[in-house]
């Protein structure tokens, strides 16, 4: 299980005019050189939009940008998706703070645990961009696996076994963790934290609980690359399977794309902006700087339903 991504993935930069790209992996990931999103031109865009579904996830060092900036690089990319766990920053709906104060002492952060992005919603977001404002002096580190190149690697007789197959991606197993684990406050896992005092919970709730079926290997729209669509986080079934038979399924694949061989790394600064397709990759943040803050801002776009 254990492999090496050569011959199944190639992570070169293409050839472009506009925009410099540096490679970070074999796997996937790239730094996007000598643009700045608030004077981005539409030959870089067009370029820089290629890139970031070549390689998966790319990110941008030193930019300056408001959340009036944020929102309008965002929807370049296609209109905002629905945000599964924030209200956003006042005056900008679709601009959502993932803040960690220094003293908050939770045993899990927004984010942790390998996912993809809101899977449980009908239409999950597409592209997730998000930007560091304040970040630790070590720790907190984002980590990302190459769900594409994970299903290139299977063998054809397990493609075939799971071509058909319909995972249950649900809410439930992460709100439970952060009911038990989480210090009540005004942050989004905070949040779902005070629900543990409910007497009922919110029917929005409720229905992120219910989740979606969404077929385990996806096509993307628009390279038509196939994907494992599959994480630890939120796939608690597969559709006309039993837990006991699904479990090994989802475990066997949830493992099987976070191997190490088909990972990138990424070291936030103040001004990084990282952006990653969710239908291509799943990620994880790391809850290692106690003691110390981390502000950052998302905005989400829009997806069509797994197909």
């Amino acid at each position: 299980m254990r492999l090496h991504p050569t011959g199944k993935f190639d992570n070169h930069a293409a050839k472009y005019r506009h925009i410099e790209v540096q490679p970070i992996a074999a796997a996937m990931g790239a730094e996007v050189l000598g643009v700045d999103v608030t004077r981005i031109t539409d030959e870089q865009f067009a370029e820089l939009r290629h890139a970031l579904f070549r390689h998966k996830m790319i990110f941008l060092r030193d930019q300056r940008i408001t959340h009036g900036d944020h929102e309008a690089f965002s929807l370049r990319f296609g209109p905002f998706a629905e945000d599964a766990y924030t209200q956003g920053v006042p005056g900008h709906r679709n601009v959502q703070p993932l803040i960690k104060e220094a003293d908050d002492p939770s045993k899990m952060v927004f984010g942790e645990g390998w996912h993809t992005d809101s899977p449980f919603l009908p239409e999950p977001p597409a592209i997730t961009i998000l930007y560091a404002v304040e970040v630790p002096p070590f720790g907190g580190d984002t980590i990302w696996a190459n769900s594409a190149l994970a299903y290139a690697t299977l063998s054809d007789t397990y493609k075939a076994m799971i071509q058909n197959l319909k995972v249950h991606f649900s809410m439930r197993d992460v709100l439970r963790a952060a009911q038990e684990a989480v210090q009540v406050s005004d942050s989004p896992i905070g949040r779902l934290a005070a629900t543990r005092y409910a007497e009922k919970l919110p029917e929005d709730l409720q229905r992120k609980i219910r989740g979606s079926f969404h077929p385990l290997v996806r096509t993307h729209p628009v390279t038509g690359e196939k994907a494992l669509f599959v994480d630890s986080a939120y796939a608690i079934g597969i559709e006309g399977m039993t837990e006991e038979e699904s479990a090994p399924i989802l475990k066997f694949l949830a493992d099987y794309v976070t191997q190490s061989a088909f990972t990138c790394r990424l070291r936030w600064y103040p001004g990084t902006l990282a952006m990653w397709d969710n239908r291509l990759c799943v990620h994880q943040a790391y809850n290692d700087y106690h003691g110390y803050r981390r502000e950052l801002y998302r905005t989400t776009v829009k997806g069509e339903k797994p197909s």
